[in-house]
């Protein structure tokens, strides 16, 4: 088993790209290097190993277009008339709303707020409704849930577990740790156990 190489300038790109790190050690490399670490994980993966290629210190994309709308998401006063605008923002005001207006427990997820950030023009109305249909087809979901690639530790345990139903959440994080250790992918393989 190749030991894990220390992060720093003087890793190789393949080393770098071979090896599982945490986005904290990611943004102490970024720190270090004066590289900007904003955005996701992948993102700033692809800017250090990018440097450690090129030594070119790319900026991030910027994604933030100018707001037209100056609506106050914090503390405006919600209907289910309220426009959602370009500057939505998933705020407790905003949370507060939504609880009040479902009766069952309201809680933002990954595709509830994608869906609102996609839907500049449509009312708070139309979103309780994607709220419910969410929340349905959550309900009545027979495929495991997907899991963005950036949460590796996620799926791992996760297909740990449905492939070794007689052991433990402990064992799956065990094996985790020695997993994301060594060279190479990540995901849960059956082999991992040997």
């Amino acid at each position: 088993m190749d030991k894990r190489p220390d992060l720093n300038e003087h890793i190789s790109q393949e080393d770098f790209l071979d090896f599982y790190w945490l986005k904290n050690e990611l943004t102490t490399f970024c720190r270090n290097n004066q590289l900007s670490s904003a955005g996701s994980k992948k993102e700033i993966t692809d800017r250090i190993a990018h440097f450690l290629k090129t030594g070119e210190k790319l900026k991030p994309i910027s994604k933030n277009r100018k707001s037209t709308s100056t609506f106050d998401w914090n503390n405006e006063s919600l209907s289910l008339e309220t426009i959602i605008t370009d500057n939505y923002k998933n705020s407790e005001n905003v949370r507060a709303f939504f609880q009040k207006q479902v009766e069952k427990k309201f809680s933002f997820n990954i595709k509830f707020m994608a869906w609102m950030k996609a839907n500049v023009g449509k009312t708070l109305k139309d979103a309780i409704q994607q709220w419910e249909v969410i929340e349905l087809e959550k309900k009545n979901r027979t495929a495991p849930k997907v899991i963005p690639p950036s949460l590796e530790y996620n799926t791992y345990i996760r297909d740990f577990l449905s492939d070794n139903p007689s052991l433990t959440k402990a064992d799956a994080i065990r094996y985790w740790k020695i997993k994301k250790s060594m060279r190479g992918s990540n995901k849960y393989e059956a082999n991992d156990l040997e």
